[in-house]
């Protein structure tokens, strides 16, 4: 989805692309909102981070397919507090100018994004283990919720498992189906979306289970269409998926470590991306503290690890691909840095390219 988002601030003769890139935060410290920085794809120049908007705990941000508005989740507060903000985008500086806030119908807010109509934000709340659908007016601003699904359930874990916590909200390519990842269930929930009317309801059949106390977190579709992957959180695995895209069913085709052989230490896992030429997956291990890279075998979708790469901080809760697929950017948050990483794209392999931005407790990357 993020390529299909990105476009250029400009290409000069010598074909230097930049664009910008947002970070979600947790305000704590040093952080006051959500930051903007430009990447230069040529050079992998990031310009220091300037504040787009001041905002509570924005661990979370969404771009409009039309690049006018940014949408962003606000954690924090009790089982009902938490909130969804819109943004509109300055599209000389990035700055951000903001619109209104709605409810997202629960608590905990972690993850939203804008259906490819642009008519539409879907966010889930772990706290509650909730998913709601937010239209959007002309004017960027929020209404407020048309459609909300309470999640029910638990699974083996009753430290972490005893209710639902849903953690991350993908739209398919067509856009027929929203897949909500559900840490609380272990449950990948597919729902039938109606851009429209603003409205999920459960496919049938309604959702794929991985291992118990697996604990799905982020998800991601393989841009040729056939394939979906998993990260799950507390057993530090990923899960590949076919993808029926007619029937909104996925099935498990392999579950494969994201650690090294012989690593003992506690860990769990965050972000999970596709490189945008499919040949590549990326997996954040917080703990571990690297980026695990997988090669896809195009046929069978299924993963062969090719390294795990430091990420020069702690707890890496999140990671950007640029548009390009030239450079990823990954996020530390206990240690308040973005490091820039150089991708080849023959091997999928990563390369410091020794660019370290300062941002506090950064959370998400995303690019325009």
């Amino acid at each position: 989805m993020t390529a299909l988002l990105a476009l250029p601030l400009f290409a000069s003769s010598a074909g230097a692309t930049e664009f910008f890139v947002y970070f979600g935060t947790y305000t704590e410290g040093l952080s006051k909102g959500i930051y903007v920085s430009r990447l230069d794809t040529a050079t992998g120049k990031l310009t220091e981070p300037n504040l787009a908007a001041e905002t509570a705990n924005p661990s979370f941000v969404a771009l409009h397919p039309n690049r006018k508005f940014l949408y962003a989740v606000s954690e924090g507060g009790g089982p009902k507090a938490g909130a969804v903000s819109a943004f509109a985008i300055d599209p000389k500086t990035g700055r951000l100018a903001f619109l209104n806030k709605v409810s997202s119908k629960g608590g905990g807010p972690c993850h939203l994004n804008v259906d490819k109509t642009g008519k539409n934000v879907v966010v889930v709340n772990y706290g509650t283990g909730s998913t709601a659908v937010l239209p959007i007016e002309p004017d960027g601003k929020l209404r407020e919720a048309s459609s909300f699904i309470q999640h029910k359930g638990s699974s083996a874990d009753k430290s972490r498992q005893e209710g639902p916590h849903a953690h991350s909200v993908n739209f398919s390519a067509d856009n027929r189906f929203a897949v909500v990842a559900d840490l609380g269930l272990d449950q990948v929930l597919v729902y039938k979306f109606d851009a429209a009317k603003g409205t999920i309801a459960p496919n049938d059949p309604p959702f794929a289970t991985v291992a118990p106390t697996s604990g799905p977190r982020h998800f991601a579709f393989h841009p040729h269409g056939k394939f979906a992957y998993v990260i799950n959180e507390m057993k530090s695995t990923v899960t590949a998926f076919s993808w029926d895209a007619s029937h909104g069913v996925l099935k498990e085709i392999q579950t494969i470590g994201t650690l090294p052989a012989g690593f003992t230490g506690e860990n769990d896992t965050a972000e999970v991306q596709v490189h945008p030429n499919g040949k590549f997956l990326y997996g954040s291990n917080r703990g571990h503290n690297s980026i695990a890279v997988f090669s896809i075998d195009p046929k069978k979708g299924t993963l062969t690890p090719v390294e795990h790469v430091s990420t020069q901080g702690k707890i890496p809760r999140n990671f950007g691909i640029d548009p390009t697929g030239s450079f990823l950017l990954a996020a530390n948050q206990d240690t308040n840095n973005v490091v820039v990483f150089r991708i080849d794209a023959k091997t999928g392999r990563l390369t410091p390219t020794g660019q370290v931005l300062q941002v506090g407790k950064p959370v998400c990357v995303k690019f325009y």
